[in-house]
Order: structure tokens, then sequence, then C-alpha cells
């Protein structure tokens, strides 16, 4: 417990990737967390909006030489394996933004059997999605059924396999164009993957939760809708997300809950 007068320890926080999800992310700190280092594909690229005494690194190796107690993911699925990996191995605690990596499940029995051995935690943070705390907790005494719709105007459904299963530009009304478990969702629409793997992982599991994917005409924003019951009692949340100012594609949530689950770490309260 802290008391008056005392400073809490300071959390040393690498982050792995730089774009605006990151960058959002570092503006949001508590002083109590340093960030000591970030990760990052190419270092030559002039970077000149760095954290004040971070080093740029680029290979997994680096890790351990800058002695993190936290290594924070937001850098899409492919750096999760190597830089989880790392993290574990030097005693960091790893929270991961991209758990689409996690489709696979051979990689998360692999990554949760080396945490378990080194002593630290993997830690899947929100982002994009509400009530995923709700989900975690009514889990110990049962859910019988979760459904996640994701409802989005059809313009961000092109360029996606939408265009194969309907004529998103064409539509009028709602229609929802796919319906599987997260699992298939996960393969099928791997840019959605990360919203149903983490509902997955929060309730039953990539086998049982049912991914609903809609395109609305008269949608304005991202929409994600979480239906749940069971022993618990019944979940409905729902939540439409603004896109983050430093990239459209992102939802601001994502940044938003990334930052906060680190704050939790040193806040004197944490919720």
């Amino acid at each position: 417990m802290t008391t008056l007068g005392t400073v809490p320890n300071v959390v040393r926080v690498v982050l792995v990737g730089w774009g605006a999800i990151a960058r959002t992310t570092a503006s949001m700190l508590d002083d109590s967390i340093e960030i000591v280092g970030v990760a990052v594909r190419d270092t030559t690229i002039p970077r000149t909006d760095l954290p004040t005494g971070a080093s740029l690194v680029s290979d997994p190796s680096e890790l351990a030489g800058l002695n993190p107690d936290v290594v924070a993911e937001a850098a899409g699925r492919d750096s999760v394996a190597p830089w989880g990996r790392a993290a574990l191995a030097c005693g960091a605690n790893f929270i991961v933004s991209s758990v689409s990596a996690f489709a696979d499940s051979a990689l998360l029995e692999s990554m949760q059997a080396m945490a378990a051995s080194t002593g630290t935690q993997i830690q899947i943070q929100p982002g994009a999605v509400a009530g995923v705390e709700a989900l975690s907790a009514a889990r110990n005494i049962g859910i019988d059924h979760v459904e996640h719709r994701m409802v989005k105007p059809p313009h961000a459904w092109l360029g996606t396999p939408a265009e194969n299963l309907c004529e998103v530009a064409e539509l009028t009304e709602p229609f929802a164009f796919f319906s599987a478990n997260a699992a298939d969702t996960a393969t099928a629409f791997p840019k959605n993957a990360n919203v149903a793997m983490t509902t997955a992982l929060a309730g039953i599991g990539p086998e049982n939760t049912i991914i609903t994917l809609v395109a609305d005409p008269a949608a304005t924003t991202n929409r994600h809708e979480v239906d749940a019951h069971g022993t618990f009692g019944q979940l409905n949340v729902s939540i439409a997300n603004a896109p983050l100012p430093g990239n459209p594609k992102s939802s601001a949530m994502a940044a938003l809950s990334l930052a906060r689950t680190l704050n939790n770490r040193t806040g004197s309260l944490a919720i």
C-alpha cells in the first residue's frame, strides 16, 4: 500500500509497435510508468516523437537488456509470438492487443506453459470490445451461450470476403452475411479476428462463441454487440467505436483500453 509521501514504484514498459495505437497509449500513461523501449521493424526510419529516454529496438533478443517489467504489444498478430516469447523469457509480463494470434491454439498453449514456467503473465487487453470483464467473471459459474455481432457500414467490408457473400455496395438494409464460431471467423475474416478472439477467450472459447458479421447501410460507426446468458444471468452490451484520429482503421477504444491496462498496474485505485 502506498502511504503519504512515498513515491510509487516505476514500472518499466517496452511498447511493441509505434503506430497510432502505441503513440496514443504512450501519451496517456501515468508518471509512474517509464517507457524504456519501443520495438519496431526498421530502426533506420527516423522517429522524432519517441518517449524521452526510450531505446529503439528491432530484435526480440534486445529485450533482456532493457530489463522491462511489462512488454505491451500493439503491432499486429505476427509480432505476438516472437516478442511475447522474448518477454516471458526475460521475466516480463506480456500484454496482448493482437489477440488474433491466439487463433493458433498451439501458440497460446505454448506461451501459457512458458509463462507458468517463468512466473510471468500473459494479459489480453479488452481493445474495442465492451463486457469482456463480465464474461470473464461469469464463466466461473457457467455461460451457456455467447454471440458477438459486429455491425459496420458496407464500405468497411469492402476488400474482405464479404464481397463474395453479398452485394455489399448495393445493400439498402442491414444484412448478416456471415455467422460462424470465433475460430472459423478468425480464419475467414482475419482483419476482424482480434475482437472475435477476445470475446471467445474471455467466455466459452473459440469453438463455442458465435460471431455474426453485419453490413448496415445506416451505420456510421463500427458497433460491437455482445449477448450472453447462463447460470450467471444475462449480458447484453453494445459499444459504437469512434475511429482513432491517427488511424481511422483503428478504434480509439483500442488505445484507451491499452492505456488503462498499463495504468492499472501502478494506480492507487484500479478499476
